[in-house]
C-alpha cells in the first residue's frame, strides 16, 4: 500500500482498533492460479505474537484454501471513507487551485496462512466470532443454542483460517496535508452528511 509519511499509522493500538471496527475483511492470496480474494469476517487475538493473529473460516467449497500461496497472505481492512469536495477548501475562493480527493482509513495485514479442518478448533473459532458479533445485541444467539449434532454437521462445510500477522501497514488519510482551516472545513462538511461513513470519518478527523 502506498503510504505517504503524513498518512502513515504505525501505532499498534490504533491499527488493532481499526481492524476490530471493520466487520468484513478481504483475504487475498496469490499463487500459480493467480490472485484470489474472499470477503470474510475475522477476529483478532492480540495476545498471540508481536502483532496478533487473525482467525476466521471460509466455505469448504471455496477453492481458495486449497491453492498454495506463493507469498504471504494479505488481509485488507477498509475503515470509513468519504469523498472530499474542493468546495470545502478556503483556497478555492482565492486561487481556485484545488481538486477533489478521497479520505479513508485502511490497514493491511500480511502473514503466512494456515487452513485447518479440526472440528474442535473450528468450533472454537465459530463460537468466538459469534460471541463477538452477538455481544451488542439485546437478545443474543449462542452456538450452544443449536443442537450439537447440527452444529457438528455445519462445521463439516467450512475450513478454519489462522493468519499470524508478520507485518502491518496502516493509512489514515484525514487531510493532514491541508491547512488547519481546510481540515476544519472538511470535518464540518462531512459532519453535515447523512452518510454513516462520512460521519464516522468526521469523528476521526475531530479527534
Amino acid at each position: 500500500m502506498y503510504v505517504p509519511p503524513n498518512f502513515r499509522d504505525d501505532d499498534l493500538k490504533s491499527l488493532h482498533a481499526t481492524m476490530r471496527a471493520v466487520r468484513l475483511a478481504n483475504v487475498v492470496t496469490a499463487g500459480s492460479s493467480g490472485v484470489v480474494a474472499t470477503p470474510l469476517p475475522l477476529f483478532l487475538d492480540d495476545a498471540e505474537g508481536p502483532h496478533g493473529v487473525l482467525y476466521g473460516h471460509m466455505a469448504r467449497a471455496n477453492p481458495q484454501w486449497r491453492m498454495a500461496p506463493a507469498t504471504d497472505v494479505l488481509a485488507i481492512f477498509m475503515g470509513p471513507d468519504a469523498y472530499v469536495t474542493p468546495s470545502w477548501y478556503a483556497s478555492k475562493k482565492t486561487d481556485g487551485k484545488v481538486v477533489p480527493t478521497w479520505n479513508y482509513v485502511a490497514v493491511h495485514a500480511y502473514g503466512p496462512v494456515e487452513f485447518f479442518e479440526d472440528p474442535d478448533r473450528l468450533l472454537g473459532v465459530v463460537t468466538r466470532l459469534t460471541d463477538l458479533h452477538e455481544g451488542p445485541r439485546a437478545e443474543r444467539w449462542a452456538v450452544s443454542d443449536a443442537p450439537e449434532a447440527f452444529i457438528r454437521a455445519q462445521l463439516r462445510g467450512i475450513v478454519g483460517l489462522r493468519l499470524p500477522i508478520a507485518r502491518l501497514e496502516g493509512k489514515r488519510k484525514l487531510s493532514q496535508n491541508r491547512p488547519a482551516e481546510d481540515r476544519q472545513q472538511v470535518t464540518s462538511g462531512l459532519a453535515a452528511s447523512e452518510r454513516a461513513s462520512d460521519l464516522a470519518l468526521a469523528a476521526l478527523m475531530a479527534e
